[in-house]
């Protein structure tokens, strides 16, 4: 398994990477796995693929440990890719789904939140679902499904909001929940790892009123199990492609 991350100049990104990756390593010790990053860390996806192959490896699925299929998954991996099998034609590549949406993310969020003191499903407590934001529509969209599905575990209300590239920001949402009368406004962080997103909603959200902002996804044991599922769901393919 390779893994993918988006890449941070902030030093607590890699690290909680790799802290995640520990955690996947330690439920399924016979599965080598091996990080990468996109962009501002080392190591290089083409550069450890590429080494993989060197080392005699005829096979690799790719991970993308990304929470929303956009940009990064939709063309920067498979720029990837393509580099790859051209530099190395034998060596076979698998491209596994992103993380979410998937209902073992909703549970890492609600984990979240329970770290940071709120009760789940307060009937009282509307939810503010903030992720990075993208140019790609159907990203974005799939903020907004994943906030409607959210509000049938009995919230005030769930609204998403978008760190940047799209509206409402953080401070907004969060406002115009406390203006329509929700008595407490908490903000839940889709984010992977920490950096200048999340520090930005964090420090925006608190000043707009939020009662508590909860911590990034990082090592949650559901996102350790979620890597492992896409993992399996592609070697199941390649099992039922080789059987037919």
């Amino acid at each position: 398994m390779v893994a993918v991350a988006h890449g941070s100049k902030d030093p607590r990104a890699a690290a909680t990477v790799a802290e995640l990756l520990a955690a996947v390593r330690a439920r399924r010790p016979g599965v080598p796995v091996l990080t990468s990053f996109l962009d501002h860390a080392p190591p290089n996806p083409v550069r450890v693929l590429d080494g993989l192959a060197q080392r005699g490896a005829d096979q690799a699925i790719v991970l993308p440990l990304l929470l929303t299929a956009a940009y990064h998954s939709k063309s920067d991996i498979p720029g990837v890719l393509n580099e790859v099998r051209t530099l190395r034609p034998r060596l076979s590549l698998r491209t596994a789904g992103t993380l979410g949406p998937h209902p073992l993310l909703m549970a890492a969020l609600e984990r979240r939140l329970t770290e940071a003191g709120v009760e789940i499903g307060d009937p009282d407590t509307a939810v503010v679902l903030v992720s990075a934001g993208s140019s790609d529509p159907a990203a974005n969209a799939t903020i907004w499904g994943m906030a409607r599905e959210w509000r049938n575990r009995g919230w005030r209300g769930v609204v998403p909001a978008f760190a940047s590239a799209a509206r409402p920001t953080p401070a907004d949402a969060v406002s115009a929940l406390l203006d329509a009368g929700a008595p407490r406004v908490v903000v839940a962080s889709y984010f992977l790892a920490p950096g200048y997103f999340a520090d930005k909603v964090r420090r925006e959200s608190l000043a707009a009123g939020a009662a508590a902002v909860s911590p990034v996804l990082g090592a949650a044991p559901e996102l350790a199990e979620l890597v492992l599922h896409r993992y399996d769901e592609v070697r199941a393919e390649v099992r039922t492609a080789a059987a037919v």
